[in-house]
């Protein structure tokens, strides 16, 4: 979705399409489109009222009831901060009195929104029309166009000296390529986002989870974040704003959880025990499994592979605890023979550290039989190892 159609949707007629398109949801997409245009709507308004009211559906799961009232495009809503994270950064900045902020790159608005709600005036730029019209939109929606301005610039002319922080969330992805990996790629480029930590010191970086640990600036914190499990950015806290070296942000509807440490210690290196835990991908990215592996008393059994072992079971919320019932090394004969003798027909899979394909492993296993299994594929000082294991 473009302005255009956001600007027909903002009119008393695209009011009106939209409660008409809400009502109609679930069905048959043709038959809403039919009705609507049966009942006066415009075949564009309907279209575009219809294309809203879906993308305010999925909206939901990352901005909550907020979504009903605000307006999105596929793009955007993909690479738009969680509300959740959003308003826990908001919060930190706030905390660390930030009054003022520059916000470059706002996409849809999120970080601004959240920023806002904290009590910050935010200045919001983005260098797409479309986009920075329905950042505005959104803020308009949600009455703090007293706190947010938004404009479509271009975030390297902003003159973020005049204000108290900046927080900065690059375009990822380019147009006909998809999802770029190189931050030399980034937009606005790479360059220009390392240097802002020198010209306001209280800048955050929203950046790819995947994001090298030697892009950190000097003194930086490096803050990986998961929202239920989903390891969904990464974020660099510069100057005053710094914390800790390294730090793994869990969210979930239930709590949030922080692990701290250097990002830098190895962990100690043992045999199976009795327990493996998988620790979240915001633990592993953070580098921070050495630091996880003390609190449930575990090691390593290979130094490279980020599985932790223990003869402790110990509750934790970094980490999904696995039982485990054989260890042996890998051998497709022998395994498809364990699992043939105990009956086992449906197989869950997870590896770290190995070379197969669960999918073409399921194939060659020619599995039968009624009982469930679960099965890790890793190695052990080396040596390729099959762990089966039960919740």
């Amino acid at each position: 979705m473009t302005a255009e159609p956001t600007a027909l949707l903002r009119t008393p007629e695209g009011v009106n399409a939209l409660a008409a398109a809400g009502a109609l949801t679930g069905g048959d997409p043709l038959a809403a489109a039919s009705a609507l245009r049966s009942a006066g709507v415009p075949p564009a308004l309907a279209a575009a009222a219809l294309t809203q009211v879906d993308l305010r559906r999925r909206a939901a799961a990352k901005f909550g009831p907020d979504a009903e009232r605000m307006f999105f495009t596929r793009a955007g809503l993909e690479q738009a901060t969680r509300a959740v994270v959003a308003v826990r950064r908001a919060a930190r900045l706030a905390a660390a009195g930030v009054t003022t902020l520059a916000d470059l790159g706002c996409g849809l608005g999120s970080d601004a929104l959240a920023a806002a709600r904290a009590g910050i005036r935010v200045y919001a730029v983005d260098a797409d029309p479309a986009t920075a019209e329905i950042a505005a939109a959104n803020v308009e929606a949600l009455g703090l166009a007293d706190r947010v301005t938004v404009e479509c610039a271009d975030a390297t002319t902003v003159r973020v000296e005049d204000y108290d922080a900046v927080f900065a969330d690059p375009a990822r992805r380019r147009a006909g390529r998809g999802r770029v990996f190189d931050p030399r790629s980034y937009s606005p480029p790479w360059d220009f986002i390392a240097a802002l930590p020198e010209r306001v010191p209280r800048t955050v970086l929203k950046l790819a989870p995947g994001i090298d640990h030697e892009l950190l600036p000097p003194g930086a914190e490096g803050e990986w974040v998961s929202v239920g499990g989903d390891l969904v950015e990464a974020a660099f806290w510069c100057g005053p704003l710094a914390e800790v070296p390294r730090r793994a942000t869990l969210l979930s509807d239930r709590t949030d959880n922080e692990l701290t440490g250097s990002g830098t210690r190895k962990g100690q290196v043992g045999a199976v025990a009795g327990y493996l835990y998988d620790p979240d991908p915001a633990v592993v990215r953070s580098h921070l499994v050495a630091e996880f592996a003390e609190t449930v008393g575990g090691h390593l059994a290979d130094p490279e592979i980020a599985y932790v072992y223990s003869g402790e079971s110990v509750d934790t919320p970094f980490a999904r605890r696995l039982e485990i019932t054989d260890v042996l090394p890998f051998s497709l004969k022998r395994l498809r023979a364990l699992l043939r003798e105990r009956g086992v027909g449906r197989l869950e899979i997870r590896k770290r550290g190995s070379a197969l394909e669960p999918e073409q492993l399921r194939r060659d296993l020619r599995l039968s039989g009624s009982a469930a299994a679960s099965l890790v594929l890793t190695r052990v000082a080396g040596v390729p190892t099959v762990i089966l294991v039960k919740p």
